[in-house]
């Protein structure tokens, strides 16, 4: 009893009167503290500035008439508010028609790659099969090569496509030209061929290397073949980082140009290709005489683009919203089965 109101009445004695018995360590120790609060908090604070800075000045041009661009007194807050830049931008960029067609197509390509890429990253992690380390090397290829490289490669298969000759067997001996639909691309996804699928697939095989052995062999036991153990025991678990592949597809097919144009902007419109060319469609648009073009201030072209932008952000930032704890879940489980 004695001993535990001695720890009671020291716990109840003030800061400096402690300090003076610790001989000056305590005021120290909370003055590193502090230090290192401070300097954490600034340091986030000047990240979040970086990034959150630039979507607050394109949201705030966004509502200036043309004037107050050129006003060097305005600096965030317009003098005129006006909503006609975001009727002009989603006039030139047929925004509902290219926003729908960019939401569906990035999630079929989206889920076709996650379907590929985490059978092969499976079968990567787990079989042993001839060149299995050459194959492998081949996907970290698809990671370091930009897909520009194979542009032209890409370009003369598809616009003559003959699949091991049947095509032409099968049509008069002429290959048929699929660069003018989607094909092309889902047929691309489905083969791990997409956009960044060499990194889903090592994102997913270095999940599925960390899973002990274990449970597969306890399923064996139980009576499971390779397809159940597969979806049943091994796909559960990796969801925090299929999803994690998903979100990069979606993301990165969201703002695409590369493929989009070569394979896309034929018969659909996407709000990625519709936005990169936007300056080419702006003279002709504020013109008065429909067969003659005006010239549009820089200013203005960039009004109009960074509106383009923001609008472009707003759904990956609203995603971000409802995703961000699977996200998370996937980078901690990283490494964490061995």
């Amino acid at each position: 009893m004695t001993k535990s109101k001695t720890v009671f009445i020291g716990n109840n004695k003030s800061f400096w009167d402690r300090n003076r018995r610790s001989e000056g360590y305590l005021l120290k120790r909370q003055l590193k503290r502090t230090a290192i609060s401070v300097i954490r908090a600034l340091l986030l604070f000047g990240l979040c500035f970086m990034i959150i800075q630039p979507i607050i000045m394109r949201f705030s041009t966004g509502f200036m008439v043309e004037k107050d661009l050129y006003d060097s007194t305005i600096v965030l807050v317009p003098r005129e508010v006006t909503l006609e830049n975001y009727q002009h931008v989603f006039n030139l960029t047929n925004f509902p028609k290219s926003m729908l067609n960019t939401l569906w197509i990035s999630l079929l390509v989206s889920v076709l790659q996650v379907i590929s890429c985490t059978i092969v990253a499976y079968g990567f992690a787990r079989y042993e099969f001839p060149l299995k380390k050459f194959w492998f090397a081949c996907v970290i290829m698809l990671i370091v090569v930009p897909p520009t490289t194979i542009q032209t490669s890409l370009y003369m298969n598809f616009a003559n496509f003959d699949f091991l000759g049947l095509v032409r067997l099968f049509n008069d001996g002429k290959p048929i030209n699929l660069r003018t639909s989607i094909l092309p691309y889902l047929l691309m996804s489905l083969t791990c061929m997409g956009l960044k699928n060499g990194l889903y697939i090592f994102m997913l095989r270095q999940y599925f290397v960390g899973v002990p052995k274990s449970l597969e062999e306890a399923a064996y036991i139980d009576g499971c073949g390779t397809v159940h153990t597969f979806t049943k025991i091994m796909l559960p678990d990796a969801m925090p980082t299929i999803a994690s592949c998903f979100l990069f597809g979606f993301v990165w097919q969201w703002t695409d140009l590369f493929y989009s144009r070569n394979f896309l902007q034929a018969n659909y419109t996407v709000y990625s290709v519709e936005l990169s060319s936007i300056v080419s469609r702006m003279s002709r648009y504020f013109s008065a005489d429909a067969s003659k073009a005006v010239i549009i201030p820089n200013g203005r072209q960039q009004q109009l683009i960074s509106i383009g932008v923001l609008i472009c952000c707003i759904p990956l930032i609203i995603l971000y919203c409802f995703t961000q704890k699977t996200f998370v879940k996937s980078l901690t489980m990283t490494g964490s089965k061995e």
